[in-house]
């Protein structure tokens, strides 16, 4: 705990918290922006801390690592477009309050629970770092396989009021994770003599154009359809009742956003889903997540930001990074001249707690921006719906085109509008399809790999003890999630016969 303490000094000075503060500035901004991820803001960053004092360097970039986390949820919740990946699971309950005039209280909501998820993962991270890094140390293909399982079997609680309608946007989803360079040969699937398509469909784009541009066609069409009606922010206060009830969520989400942060490769966006599966399975009303809830957005909210304390943990103790953002902090401090592993913490603790404790410091930087901005920035919703879309439209077209630097991506995004569009219009859930997006290569390759790392025998699945036990919990979790929703509906069709 001294230690901690003499890192905080050391963090506390004025020009270090002046650098991590205009990084979190930096991350909320970028995270807002859809298309723009926290990975690419933190490298297009990193020649600035060229010349500059490691510590100072460090608060800057993990400033904005945190306020990208966060900046997602913003253009969630208020326009329905992910920022980042991570905030796909925030749109689902982060949208419907915006819509019922709950922008503000949303905002508010996502800013507690990411700073109390950040803050936790930072915590952990400090005090369990040796722990957690073995733990991870144990993961292989088949652990890689079960709990990417695991996510998969997440679509049964995303799925909305019809787990058969949520199963076939899953298969569609894994059907198009397979396009591309088949992962064990380098053959060519599906790609049908497109060279774009040999890296597979563009994660981005896709999510842009089933989130964002698919709502834009919706909303003009209620405008060229429908009596004009504007939107209006009527519920801006969180109250203590509110954030009492979602606290048990907020610290599960913690606690499981960490540790699935600290295994290189799971990510922040499987966090937030998992994170918030777990509270829709755990809650005595399940049926309400999706409609406008604000459980949903503190369990997706904890659970990713609480991914960048976990990923930090492998990166910092062995010198493995958890994710994309922590592979290029590994990057700069190999520029500063320090090699992270096991012998960072041996002659380099002072830096190593400094690290710490601007993560710490990172994270109350952005409660406090947060809850000062959300008043302002949940007011965008009152803007002309006219001008708000072509805004909206504008931003989705930048953000495909900015991954890649690819007109490709453009058409990819526009054609996942006009399936979005559909699939609203006949009530087919989203949120499977870039579930399986994101975990079908996951699935596919390590089901591969450890098949022949065993010449085929599928027995090491079930006699791993890591990978029996995420098998396990998938199945208890495809279980009880399809008993509540089963329960809810009993209930459901009782109110309406006793009304």
């Amino acid at each position: 705990m001294g230690d901690l303490l003499h890192g905080l000094l050391q963090v506390c000075s004025i020009a270090n918290l002046t650098w991590c503060t205009v990084g979190v500035i930096s991350g909320i901004l970028v995270g807002a922006l859809p298309g723009l991820t926290a990975t690419m803001a933190v490298a297009l960053l990193v020649p600035f801390t060229f010349g500059r004092p490691i510590i100072e360097s460090m608060a800057m970039l993990l400033g904005i690592y945190c306020g990208a986390m966060y900046g997602g949820s913003i253009s969630a919740i208020l326009i329905r477009t992910p920022g980042t990946p991570s905030g796909a699971a925030t749109v689902l309950d982060g949208y419907p309050l915006a819509k019922q005039g709950k922008a503000g209280k949303a905002i508010r909501m996502a800013t507690v629970a990411s700073g109390i998820g950040g803050l936790g993962g930072a915590l952990i991270m400090t005090f369990l770092s040796p722990v957690i890094s073995r733990a991870a140390l144990a993961f292989s293909a088949p652990e890689y396989f079960s709990l990417a399982v695991f996510g998969l079997s997440i679509i049964i609680s995303v799925s909305g009021s019809s787990i058969t309608k949520g199963l076939i946007a899953g298969v569609f989803g894994l059907l198009l994770s397979t396009i591309g360079l088949d992962p064990s040969s380098g053959y060519p699937r599906f790609t049908f003599g497109s060279m774009e398509l040999y890296g597979g469909l563009a994660f981005i784009p896709t999510l842009i154009g089933l989130f964002a541009i698919s709502e834009v066609f919706i909303n003009v069409e209620d405008l060229l359809t429908r009596e004009k009606t504007k939107s209006k922010v009527t519920d801006m206060k969180l109250h203590w009742s509110e954030l009492r009830g979602t606290l048990k969520t907020i610290f599960r989400s913690t606690i499981l956003g960490t540790f699935i942060g600290a295994i290189p490769g799971a990510g922040a966006d499987i966090a937030a889903f998992v994170g918030y599966s777990e509270a829709k399975r755990g809650s005595k009303h399940p049926e309400l997540f999706g409609t406008g809830l604000l459980e949903g957005v503190a369990a997706a909210e904890a659970a990713n930001n609480a991914c960048t304390g976990g990923a930090m943990i492998p990166m910092l103790s062995l010198g493995v990074p958890g994710d994309a953002v922590t592979a290029v902090l590994l990057g700069a401090l190999i520029i500063q001249g320090l090699q992270p592993g096991p012998m960072l913490f041996k002659e380099h603790l002072d830096l190593v707690n400094a690290i710490f404790a601007a993560m710490i410091v990172a994270n109350i930087i952005m409660i406090i921006l947060g809850l000062l901005g959300s008043q302002y920035v949940a007011r965008i919703i009152n803007i002309d719906q006219r001008i708000l879309l072509s805004v909206i439209l504008l931003l989705s077209v930048v953000g495909a085109f900015s991954m890649r630097n690819s007109i490709f991506d453009i058409w990819v995004a526009l054609a996942f509008g006009v399936i979005g569009y559909f699939m609203s219009k006949y009530e087919f859930p989203t949120s499977p399809i870039l579930l399986a997006l994101i975990l079908g290569p996951m699935t596919e390759s390590n089901l591969r790999r450890a098949l022949i790392m065993t010449h085929g025998d599928w027995t090491v699945f079930f006699t791993r003890p890591i990978s029996l036990a995420m098998l396990c919990l998938a199945v208890i979790s495809v279980v009880t999630s399809i008993r509540k929703e089963q329960q809810a509906r009993v209930i459901a069709n009782d109110d309406n016969i006793t009304s």
